[in-house]
């Protein structure tokens, strides 16, 4: 895994607990160069909603909130804001390319239970 200590690339700006893995980085990095954007960040949020109560949004976004904290992954930044960051506090995020699924995917420590799409937790 690649995080914002080992590579040093830490800044004075507040982080987050958030993992990304290197598959997960490479793969969001890749998505933004192949739109050719390198003025986009990757965010996290949590959002009311899906059948279990919260719901995860991975988007890219190219606004700086208020309060935002952000994590660099060799190159990529990550974005949470301050009202998501205890929901996915040392939550990690991985891309899988199988035959079964193909997606980024999030392992949450925090979540009590999820539905049973993997969409939404409690």
């Amino acid at each position: 895994m690649t995080t914002a200590e080992q590579t040093g690339n830490t800044t004075a700006e507040e982080t987050h607990g958030v993992i990304l893995t290197d598959a997960a980085a490479v793969k969001a990095k890749a998505l933004l160069d192949q739109e050719g954007r390198d003025d986009m960040h990757l965010r996290i949020a949590v959002q009311p909603g899906g059948c279990a109560g919260l719901r995860y949004q991975l988007f890219f976004d190219e606004r700086t909130l208020d309060g935002d904290l952000f994590r660099d992954f060799n190159g990529l930044k990550v974005a949470v804001d301050r009202m998501s960051a205890p929901y996915v506090q040392g939550a990690q995020i991985d891309f899988v390319d199988s035959i079964e699924k193909q997606g980024f995917t999030i392992d949450n420590p925090n979540a009590g239970g999820s539905c049973a799409c993997g969409d939404s937790f409690h």
